[in-house]
This record gives structure tokens, C-alpha cells and sequence, in this order.
């Protein structure tokens, strides 16, 4: 191979490689929307140690859930929904995006608390794995007659619920939740 074919290829990777780097691309690193998300966090009243406490918590969510992705302080998009996470201190749970709202369930969705105070909302038809624990509460919001199933961890049905209806139930056993 020439010396001019070897520095023609050299050249062609690293603007690959610098290139999208120089171009003041508005997509953010993730160090710059951990900063955003701490930001929103100290602006919600949650302290310096608090919004750490609550990102290390987001990361250990990440870790466990590849296909997650962070999308505000205490809020993550997953597969078939949201999950949002209690702040540090809170009795319960909000979004710290928008905290003088209330984290609701909306009219299509079926919402689960569990007993850390995680909130998940699906609003996607499909069988998601489920690592809620503890005691909490469910709010099959639904189209009426829709069947939310919960199921254990060898797959059987454990039990299933009709929209619209709310109740009480242990998650720990629950595995996957396929909302309709």
C-alpha cells in the first residue's frame, strides 16, 4: 500500500473519529446531562449529597437495565413505560422535572408503586421484566375490560387484574408485567 493511500486513510479516521467532536453537535455527553440532571435536582430542593444519592441510584437502575435511558433527574424511559424514582428523603414520588406536579396515572396506562416507592407506568402492550419488591399499589388505568398480568419468575401467570381497577399487592414474587 502507497504512503499516500495509508495517509489518505488516516486522514478519512480521525475525522471520523474528531470530527462530530469539533462539530458543535447539540447532543450532549453524558457528563454534560448529569450536570443538567443535578441541576434539575438542587433545583427541585433535593441538596448536593441528595442529587448524588439519587443519580447513584439512576446508575444502578442503568446498569441493571441496558435498554433504559435517563431522561430527567429521577426519571427513566424503559421499553414499556417509565419508571420514576423516589428523591432522597421524599414520602412520595414526583417527577423533578415538573415538581409541583403530582406523578399521576394517565388515562391508558396501568401504574404500579412499589415498596421503595418506585413508580412505573406502561403504556405499551408487551411483557416487560419487572424487579419491583415489597408491598405497593397498582392502578390499572386502562380502556375498561383491558387484563394487566403479572407473572413469576418461571413465566406462569401469577394473577391478573381488569381495567379499570386499583388495589394493593406484594411485588417481590412478580417477575414480568404484561400490561395488555
Amino acid at each position: 500500500m502507497s504512503v499516500r493511500k495509508v495517509l489518505a486513510m488516516a486522514t478519512a479516521a480521525a475525522a471520523l473519529i474528531v470530527g462530530p467532536a469539533l462539530s458543535g453537535s447539540a447532543t450532549a455527553g453524558p457528563a454534560a446531562a448529569q450536570s443538567a440532571y443535578a441541576q434539575q435536582a438542587r433545583a427541585a430542593g433535593l441538596t448536593g449529597a441528595q442529587a448524588a444519592e439519587l443519580q447513584q441510584q439512576v446508575d444502578s437502575y442503568l446498569a441493571a437495565h441496558p435498554d433504559a435511558r435517563q431522561v430527567s433527574a429521577n426519571r427513566l424511559a424503559t421499553e414499556g413505560g417509565t419508571v420514576t424514582l423516589p428523591a432522597p428523603g421524599d414520602r412520595q414520588v414526583r417527577d423533578l422535572a415538573s415538581p409541583e406536579a403530582a406523578v399521576a396515572c394517565a388515562g391508558g396506562h396501568l401504574c404500579v408503586v412499589d415498596g421503595r416507592g418506585r413508580h412505573y407506568d406502561y403504556y405499551r402492550c408487551g411483557r416487560y421484566g419487572f424487579d419491583g419488591i415489597g408491598d405497593g399499589t397498582f392502578n390499572n388505568n386502562q380502556t375498561t375490560g383491558t387484563v394487566a398480568r403479572f407473572y413469576n419468575s418461571d413465566g406462569s401467570l401469577r394473577w391478573s387484574n381488569r381495567a379499570k381497577d386499583t388495589g394493593t399487592a406484594s411485588w417481590t414474587p412478580v417477575h414480568y408485567i404484561q400490561p395488555c
